[in-house]
């Protein structure tokens, strides 16, 4: 079947300017234009944007789409299954929040009382889901599956109170450590000190267990690993190596 740009915009929800942009810089070139000069798409163009879409929705520049859907197949593979695994991963969030909107609105209806641990379910789940994506490996090596597992089943069962102020730590840190840094404060200082404290706190909270050990081992990785250290080196780099020299300095 073909399309003209008309029916291939309102069958895409893609503006047809934006179907003229694609074409002038060659990358979605109508299958061909007719007698009186409208661009007419085939089969072949639908799934190439297609594709487009897919890319862009992976953040990925167009002449970078481009680039692939010319010359690399693997590459196209490699993102769309990329894409596939975030897109399942969002579904389950918001799953998850659905559930606990529905209970909390049962709560209300029927006068009872949600568990502390219950209505913060949904976001806990979801700060959960995205350190699986991103960092489950690399503790699993470091620590083993069993205290990996630990940690996480001690998170969802955190209480209201204990989600609140894990949250506001994981911030006070990074607020801390840039103010530390602005400040010139090496690992020795008071500033120092205060967020090596905070960082305990914030992994008690976390693991439900603490030891010293495991702390320096924690706070080791996040200079090793690159995700780690992008995390906290966001606001300036060279914080997530404060942070470890003043955990090995203060916490002993």
């Amino acid at each position: 079947m073909e399309y003209s740009i008309n029916q291939l915009s309102k069958l895409s929800s893609t503006t047809t300017r934006t179907l003229r942009y694609y074409d002038e810089i060659g990358l979605l070139k109508p299958k061909r234009i007719n007698s009186a000069g409208y661009r007419i798409y085939g089969p072949n163009e639908i799934n190439t944007l297609q594709q487009i879409l897919f890319f862009k929705e992976l953040g990925v520049e167009l002449e970078t789409i481009k680039s692939i859907l010319k010359n690399n197949r693997n590459e196209q593979m490699k993102l769309l299954k990329g894409h596939l695994s975030k897109l399942l991963l969002k579904q389950k969030q918001i799953h998850t929040l659905i559930e606990n909107v529905n209970q909390t609105i049962e709560s209300i209806e029927g006068g009872f009382e949600m568990k502390d641990s219950d209505k913060f379910k949904g976001f806990k789940k979801e700060m959960l889901d995205k350190n699986d994506e991103i960092y489950r490996d690399e503790v699993i090596q470091k620590w083993g599956k069993d205290a990996y597992d630990q940690s996480r089943k001690h998170f969802e069962n955190m209480t209201e109170i204990e989600y609140l102020e894990f949250m506001k730590l994981s911030d006070d840190i990074q607020v801390g450590l840039k103010k530390a840094y602005d400040l010139g404060s090496d690992e020795k200082s008071e500033h120092s000190k205060k967020v090596a404290e905070l960082h305990k706190r914030w992994i008690e909270l976390a693991w439900g267990t603490y030891s010293i050990d495991a702390h320096h081992n924690l706070v080791q990785m996040y200079v090793e690993d690159e995700k780690f250290k992008k995390y906290y080196d966001k606001d300036q780099e060279g914080l997530a190596v404060l942070l470890r020299n003043a955990v090995f300095y203060h916490i002993k």
